[in-house]
């Protein structure tokens, strides 16, 4: 990839970056996120590429080069490169890493979590494959595994490393973990963030409680809507219980037809998600596990104990202020400060 882009892509692209943000000036170093950005308008931004460039490129392109300068440069190269799974999202030259694998929908979105995190440990977020727009999502949570440890292995050859992962993502680091630990590697850490298995894991009464809930969610959203959309809702939802079922396969998309926005893309990576959650079968961590829950319940367990103690040889859990999506967002603070006490807690260990 060329690394010093020319004037005069910087200056039409800072002319894009200024008219959709609606803010002057901008630096070509300055981060899209850090500037407010969000998935709409970054379809904004490459809709407006598109016509000036003529090239039809993911929206999530944004994630891999955030800043105007990161983008010209690829806008100046013949092709898209292939993009790792691994996006930094802080600098750090302690090792190993530390890796903060996705939740549903395949995005790494943990920037601020990550700043707060007080660690000389570079970390990099994990993001699924397909969140570019160009591939096809992964449907098991064992070749999400080890796509992400060959990513590793590229990033660092002996493939130790801290890993955190939140919701889903928790499943993904717990079967990186296994797979680390069955190859001999180190595993300093593992934390997994209000992380469940399928429902077929929880106890009976938990699993009762839960299917009551969902139920009644449904139809309080189909009451809310039109005859022809409520239909819609409840075929949408047995078509991808076919899905998940194994009835229906998906292919792979021809070029033209490429999901390319930030709602697509984060649709089919989801989809692909909940498929890979109700084939996932985990097996008896031999090692510890840091749980991480919220204050506030939410259709998940209000108890991991049950679940995770049969699924752990050591079990810890701590909890923080919010709920399942303001822990990592609105509380993030709270979480970052017992994130960094468990890193700071693993690097006393490490020491001679």
């Amino acid at each position: 990839m060329n690394d010093k882009p020319t004037a005069a892509t910087v200056d039409a692209l800072t002319q894009i970056w200024q008219r959709v943000l609606q803010r002057s000036p901008i630096d070509p170093e300055e981060s899209f996120f850090d500037l407010g950005g969000n998935d709409p308008l970054a379809d904004s931004i490459f809709a407006e590429i598109e016509r000036m460039w003529g090239r039809k490129l993911p929206s999530a392109t944004i994630c891999y080069a955030p800043t105007i300068a990161a983008l010209a440069s690829l806008l100046e190269q013949p092709a898209l490169p292939r993009f790792s799974p691994l996006v930094q999202l802080k600098a750090g030259s302690q090792t190993p890493p530390v890796l903060i694998t996705h939740g549903l929908g395949g995005r790494a979105s943990f920037s601020e979590l990550a700043k707060h995190i007080r660690t000389g440990h570079p970390i990099y977020g994990i993001q699924a494959k397909g969140v570019d727009g160009m591939e096809e999502p992964l449907e098991r949570i064992e070749d999400m595994a080890v796509f992400y440890l060959d990513a590793l292995k590229e990033l660092q050859p002996d493939s130790s490393c801290i890993l955190i992962g939140y919701s889903f993502g928790g499943l993904i680091a717990l079967e990186m973990a296994q797979r680390l630990s069955d190859a001999g590697k180190s595993v300093a850490l593992l934390v997994l963030i209000d992380t469940y298995p399928h429902p077929r894991y929880f106890p009976p009464a938990q699993r009762l409680w839960l299917f009551a809930k969902k139920m009644s969610g449904h139809v309080s959203n189909m009451k809310q809507m039109p005859i022809r959309r409520a239909f819609s809702y409840l075929v949408d939802g047995v078509e991808r219980r076919l899905h998940i079922a194994g009835v229906h396969k998906g292919h792979a998309l021809p070029p033209e037809t490429r999901c390319l926005s930030f709602a697509q893309t984060t649709s089919r990576v989801r989809e692909s998600d909940f498929v890979a959650l109700e084939r996932y079968r985990p097996t008896v961590y031999r090692g510890k596990i840091n749980f991480v829950r919220p204050e506030a319940n939410s259709y998940l367990p209000n108890d991991p104990t049950a679940i995770w103690k049969r699924l752990a040889t050591e079990l810890e859990i701590e909890t923080v202020p919010g709920d399942h999506l303001g822990m990592v967002g609105t509380h993030f603070k709270s979480l970052a400060a017992v994130l960094t006490h468990y890193v700071e807690e693993a690097d006393r260990k490490d020491r001679p």
